[in-house]
């Protein structure tokens, strides 16, 4: 079972307030992993992790509740990251490139690719390119609070979650 909470932080206590449950899972058939907010704090952005190794980028608004899939893409790995300022798009990493270039679907076999939260899953396009080459992934993207550019890491497709070998900027636009 799978817990999201939000909660006010009161400074001077040092201690968490106004706590409440927006999400519960109840099995293991999605663990989530929280995100980000968007839309002024109202809706979040968070990944439901899936049986054999898939996930599904997802969202919930906050003040009704209603919870969204993002990625439509059952069969598929889609992790939600990095969110761009606008609030209209976030970036995933995602195997949706397996189709065409073969290999394990899941976390090891990812690029990054830039979804619209709109709830259509149509508007999903591939960013980086490094799992075309034998061994290599691209994983973790930021973007910048200003829109201008990406920061992520290159990983081997044998490496951990979280482990990579180097950091590269991704110019979105100069």
């Amino acid at each position: 079972m799978a817990r999201m909470i939000v909660a006010d932080v009161d400074v001077a206590e040092r201690k968490l307030v106004n706590k409440k449950t927006v999400y519960e899972s109840k099995d293991r058939s999605c663990v989530i992993e929280p995100q980000d907010f968007y839309d002024n704090d109202s809706k979040m952005t968070f990944t439901c992790y899936e049986p054999q190794g898939l996930a599904s980028t997802m969202g919930i608004d906050l003040k009704t509740g209603q919870v969204t899939n993002f990625s439509k893409a059952p069969g598929t790995y889609n992790e939600v990251e990095g969110i761009f300022p606008d609030g209209q798009y976030t970036c995933v990493e995602g195997d949706r490139q397996v189709e065409q270039l073969g290999g394990k679907r899941g976390s090891s076999n990812i690029d990054i690719w830039k979804l619209k939260l709109d709830g259509t899953g149509k508007d999903f396009v591939r960013l980086t390119h490094f799992n075309d080459y034998e061994g290599g992934k691209a994983s973790n993207p930021v973007v910048s609070t200003d829109g201008r550019f990406m920061a992520f890491q290159t990983a081997r497709t044998t490496d951990p979650a979280g482990v990579g070998y180097g950091i590269v900027l991704y110019w979105l636009r100069k």
